[in-house]
């Protein structure tokens, strides 16, 4: 027991000690600063209305105030010059588990899955933690805004987009949630190597039962008044009145052609396609459907044996071309910093590099219920923008400046801290120097 004591006290102290030093730089805290800012002779990539030649962006308040390239910059307003860079709508990753997983081994530092089949009522906001370590690394990479999404169940809980600055999950909050559906399908892997077809058939028609009877008694509960708490049911009944989303994680392309059917079914108005990694197979389909696709992660091998290994790039490209409107994900949590090079995969690999910065910015947006707020570069959102040396999409590509809601962030994290740290060590290492002495052996 004493043991147990001391390895959980070890792990703690380990996970907070780049939580302390977070930021830090001669000892002094970095801290995000708000103001009235003015970015400079830049290229502007506004994403819904064509690109500025030599521009400035004007930020004050929080939002932006002028865009353009013949723009007043007020006395009192901070210049910084973007002379040679670009400047471009804050990227977001449509989902991930960040603030809610950390390290990876460690049960304590993980809450994106609850006990049970059916946890719909569970808040992804309420679990997400500020102060993720996650957080400054994804950020730095341009990647302002994440829909993070629990896991694990049939209904596991409702996501959340949130800004990745704040001190609290209120304050971090986009203003848009949405229940999760993991749709039924046939077993795979080990489970469905030790099981006949009967066996495979039994066990899906189980999970349409569960899946089907959640829904049966949220849209009862919907139509009735007076009684008694239900949370389960009730925090399904949003989606049933077409107040909330639904989105429905479904892959195989049997699996997405019964999802198609079951929403036809079921009428439900707000629904929105997760993960269809062989959405490409069913793409016409889809797009008949008229329901938006949130594809990834892009960086991944194909579902199949017999298929080429390229069709995980081609899925989004694939989907945008037949008419889906497609954003794309990571479905990471350390890195979803790669969001950029996901897309710039599916940029590659049929998509274009415009539709491609669609799918990470305004579509993203659009789909997750917050292009009112964030996703283009427009007079009166948030200032959520970064500036960069050049192409986002490309690894040489360096993020000099970031904004989220109006703030000037710091372009820190733990990673960048201790790249600088051993960059310059003092003392050095003696090159001449064998690290072991072979000789004495």
């Amino acid at each position: 027991m004493k043991l147990l004591k001391s390895l959980l006290m070890a792990t703690l102290i380990v996970m907070m000690v780049p939580l302390l030093s977070f930021g830090q730089e001669d000892d002094q805290v970095l801290k995000a600063r708000s103001g009235k800012f003015a970015l400079t002779n830049a290229k502007i990539y506004t994403v819904t209305n064509g690109i500025i030649e030599n521009g400035t962006l004007l930020i004050s308040n929080g939002i932006i105030e002028a865009v353009g390239a013949n723009v007043n910059i007020p006395a009192d307003a901070e210049v910084i010059d973007c002379k040679g860079k670009e400047i471009y709508p804050g990227m977001i990753d449509s989902g991930t588990r960040v603030g809610l997983a950390e390290i990876g081994s460690i049960a304590e530092a993980n809450d994106f899955r609850e006990h049970g089949t059916l946890t719909p009522q569970m808040q992804a906001l309420s679990a997400v933690n500020p102060n993720s370590v996650v957080i400054p690394v994804t950020r730095v990479s341009g990647i302002t805004t994440v829909w993070t999404m629990p896991q694990g169940g049939v209904l596991p809980g409702t996501a959340a987009a949130i800004n990745l600055f704040g001190y609290t999950p209120d304050q971090m909050s986009a203003g848009s949630k949405g229940i999760v559906m993991n749709f039924p399908s046939s077993p795979t892997g080990w489970r469905a190597r030790r099981m006949n077809e009967e066996q495979k058939k039994k066990a899906l028609e189980r999970a349409f039962k569960t899946v089907n009877d959640a829904w049966d008694k949220a849209e009862l509960y919907a139509e009735l008044e007076d009684l008694s708490s239900y949370p389960e049911i009730e925090a399904l009944v949003p989606v049933v009145k077409g107040e909330m989303s639904l989105f429905i994680e479904v892959n195989a392309a049997n699996d997405i052609l019964s999802a198609l059917d079951w929403v036809k079914e079921r009428g439900y108005k707000k629904v929105i396609l997760t993960g269809v990694s062989e959405g490409w197979r069913v793409a016409e389909e889809i797009a008949k459907s008229g329901l938006p696709v949130i594809a990834g992660p892009v960086q991944a091998i194909p579902t199949r044996a017999s298929d080429r290994y390229d069709v995980a790039y081609a899925n989004p490209g694939v989907l945008q071309k037949a008419g889906v409107k497609v954003a794309i994900r990571t479905m990471d949590a350390e890195n979803s910093r790669n969001l950029p090079y996901h897309a710039g995969f599916a940029a590659s690999y049929g998509m274009g590099r415009e539709e491609a910065l669609k799918a990470i910015t305004i579509n993203a947006a659009e789909i997750l219920g917050v292009s009112d707020q964030i996703g283009s570069i427009e007079v009166g959102k948030k200032a959520n923008v970064f500036v960069s040396t050049g192409d986002p999409f490309e690894t040489a590509s360096k993020i000099t400046d970031l904004f989220i809601d109006g703030y000037k962030i710091p372009m820190t994290s733990r990673q960048i801290r201790l790249y600088d740290e051993f960059l310059n060590r003092t003392p050095g290492v003696d090159k001449t120097k064998p690290v072991i002495d072979i000789k004495k052996k």
